[in-house]
């Protein structure tokens, strides 16, 4: 069964200056290019779509969700990190937290990471996941065994491949990687 993890496009603003921002007009491109891409890749009346609670995914699924006719689950596990901090200091939280390793992490954000694995592990059907960046990296890292927090860099609107079978939940190919800022 085929499981395809979308990052949104890109944001309207960064973390440190909005909460929940929209997509930007790149954005919104991107929302329409992976929209694109998926179509080729997945039937409408064997999919679902599920996406973070968060503007910018929602904004992301919304193409292809229009293009097939489908509505959108909206899932709590696959919401972004809660930084632990006040939006002033998220920007600088985030950079620290991306340089780090799991074992430094609180239960907390173990826990964080571990949810969107699990939920995917649930499914029943194929499906289309709109997410985070570091989502993205939790279940690519925890798919990998990767001891860092940050195992590979997801570029707006790419579209990372995994398939759940026999042998459990499997990284088929990482989506396009970065060439811009995480915000």
């Amino acid at each position: 069964m085929d499981i395809y993890l979308v990052r949104h496009g890109e944001a309207a603003a960064s973390w440190a200056q909005a909460p929940d921002p929209g997509l930007s007009a790149l954005g919104q491109e991107q929302a329409r290019a992976a929209a694109r891409a998926l179509q080729a890749v997945v039937a409408a009346d064997a999919v679902q779509l599920i996406s973070s609670p968060l503007a910018r995914t929602l904004e992301t699924a919304a193409p292809l969700a229009g293009e097939l006719g489908l509505a959108v689950q909206v899932d709590e596990a696959f919401r972004e990190i809660q930084a632990p901090v006040p939006l002033a200091e998220r920007q600088a939280w985030l950079r620290q937290f991306m340089q780090q390793r799991w074992d430094q992490q609180p239960a907390q954000l173990h826990s964080w990471r571990e949810q969107a694995t699990r939920r995917l592990l649930a499914l029943d059907t194929p499906a289309v996941v709109f997410t985070h960046f570091l989502v993205i990296n939790a279940v690519v890292g925890q798919l990998t065994g990767s001891a860092t927090t940050l195992c590979c860099w997801p570029d707006n609107g790419s579209i990372t491949h995994l398939r759940y079978g026999g042998n459990g939940l499997e990284l088929v190919a990482l989506g396009a990687q970065m060439s811009t800022l995480v915000n």
